[in-house]
């Protein structure tokens, strides 16, 4: 009788395990938490070596200096700062904050922002894209609930039609189903082959231009509003010292871009009316006592019908695409009260969507190249394989002659002439469906910035425990912990700080209400 042996292979989970244990093991594992606490809770960590020098703030006297061989591990942990929550939650739960603090600082001020700002005409626009072809979505005509947060109201048929009938490529374009919230139908196109999926990647990428070209339609009606209502330009100082005639209103905004489940982006837009200062133009004043946010949004319409661009010529299509926003411009206004539109609630709203990208459409990876792009890509895949597809195919050196007709997204009119092919960065942004913009930006004037906010921090860190700064001249080595052990044992100790901060700050505001209460 034999007897038979089987061999079982350690699971990764056993051997993350036993890496925490030895870990915990080591005589220095208190020591080792306490320097990896900057990093604590980052997926993927900056690994440094090099030297770390002591200095005296005042007098600049060095009083010491320190090698990383020292220290454990023998290298320095730095957050990796991903900002997409998919990729590092810690390190995006941080760029959330930072985010809405530049938003919340535009419109009530603080942190160098003059809190009369909070005074001044504030609205929040949504400017949507057209459609590129018939989406199965959900739609409710007419909301019974309470709170939007927990909506249980029961949707409209997504496309009913009274007579039924098919597509020139035999699809059905009625849909009588009534979508939850999380089918994965949603934004999916009824018929691939009639959706334009060229368009809605050109769209993507031109979107940045579209945007700049609309603020600078909506400052242009507000001027010519001005001169019709008597309010003259003010004689402005330069920095040069030369005087200039300028408008007397300016508009300063916050833009967040997100992801429809379509593929298409959309912008949420914090647009803050201010006035000019004749002695000195940085200073952020009242409007004009004449325009008012209705103004405002009548200048947002205005401009959104308006505004068109019409890109350049490509061999797929030589007479271009025409890029403009849907039907869909919603503008409302931003009050410090209880209401449904409160400066906290839109700045926690837009923070939270500058944390995401394309999770939201089932698509999430990093660049494409050439042989990354067919796990992606398909002609004859579904909706996101042939997105991407027209991205890549639409980015191809092609030597199209320049046109100065429109500028890509993050380019200046100029930078046209001497670039092959227009479309040649659709490539570059073909993991983001097209879209090569940052996914939160702000005009110069509207808030503080996020290089502002970061030095703050890092400031407050090298004296958290005493008067001197520490100055490092660091190399980078790797990134990613060294073993899964030590990522289980890190991450688990900044899950545990992250909630007794939480619990702290729930005891404190309980603690704060009930002394306001009695």
């Amino acid at each position: 009788m034999s007897t038979l042996l089987t061999l079982h292979r350690p699971s990764p989970a056993a051997g993350r395990d036993a890496q925490a244990l030895h870990r915990a093991a080591t005589p220095d594992f208190f020591g080792w938490l306490e320097h990896t606490r900057a990093a604590a809770g980052c997926t993927r960590p900056i690994r440094l070596t090099g030297t770390l020098t002591a200095v005296e703030p005042d007098t600049g006297r060095m009083l010491g200096e320190r090698h990383t061989d020292e220290l454990p591990d023998r290298t320095l942990y730095k957050a990796c700062g991903n900002r997409r929550a998919a990729q590092c939650p810690d390190c995006a739960w941080v760029y959330a904050g930072d985010a809405f603090q530049v938003v919340r600082c535009g419109l009530t001020g603080g942190k160098t922002v003059p809190t009369t700002i909070a005074a001044h005409p504030v609205v929040f626009a949504t400017l949507t894209a057209p459609s590129f072809g018939a989406v199965h979505h959900r739609h409710i005509p007419r909301h019974t609930c309470t709170g939007r947060r927990r909506c249980d109201c029961r949707p409209a048929p997504c496309h009913a039609r009274r007579a039924p009938g098919t597509c020139p490529h035999g699809q059905a374009v009625a849909c009588f189903a009534r979508h939850d919230s999380d089918d994965p139908q949603l934004g999916r196109p009824l018929c691939l082959d009639c959706y334009d999926h060229d368009h809605q990647a050109v769209w993507n990428y031109f979107s940045g231009e579209l945007w700049r070209r609309t603020k600078q339609a909506i400052e242009r009606h507000l001027t010519a509003l001005c001169r019709r209502r008597g309010i003259g330009h003010v004689q402005a100082v330069t920095d040069s010292g030369k005087v200039r005639r300028v408008p007397p209103v300016r508009v300063s905004h916050g833009k967040v871009a997100e992801m429809q489940r379509r593929g298409a982006v959309h912008f949420h837009v914090l647009l803050r009316l201010d006035g000019v200062n004749p002695h000195d133009r940085h200073a952020l004043v009242p409007p004009p006592a004449g325009i008012t946010a209705d103004d405002l949004d009548a200048a947002i319409h205005a401009a959104a019908q308006q505004i068109t661009v019409t890109t350049p010529s490509h061999p797929d299509r030589p007479q271009g695409w025409s890029i403009a926003w849907g039907e869909q411009v919603d503008v409302r206004r931003i009050g410090n009260g209880d209401g449904d539109v409160t400066d906290g609630k839109v700045a926690a709203y837009l923070a939270k969507y500058a944390t995401k990208s394309t999770e939201v459409t089932g698509h999430c990876s990093t660049r494409l190249t050439p042989d990354t792009v067919d796990a992606y890509a398909d002609p004859e895949g579904d909706h996101l394989a042939r997105l991407i597809d027209a991205c890549w195919r639409l980015g191809r050196p092609t030597h199209t002659p320049t046109s100065n007709t429109a500028a890509p997204t993050g380019g200046r009119q100029g930078d046209l002439d001497s670039k092959p092919n227009p479309y040649a960065g659709l490539r570059r942004w073909g993991h983001m469906l097209g879209y090569g913009g940052h996914f939160l930006t702000k005009a110069r004037r509207y808030s503080v910035t996020f290089g502002h906010l970061r030095d703050i921090r890092a400031t407050y860190r090298r004296t958290e425990h005493d008067d001197t700064i520490t100055v490092g001249v660091l190399a980078f080595t790797g990134s990613g912990w060294l073993t899964d052990g030590d990522a289980l044992l890190a991450n688990t100790a900044a899950a545990q700080h992250r909630e007794r901060q939480r619990v702290g700050r729930e005891e404190l505001a309980h603690e704060t209400w009930s002394e306001v209460a009695a």
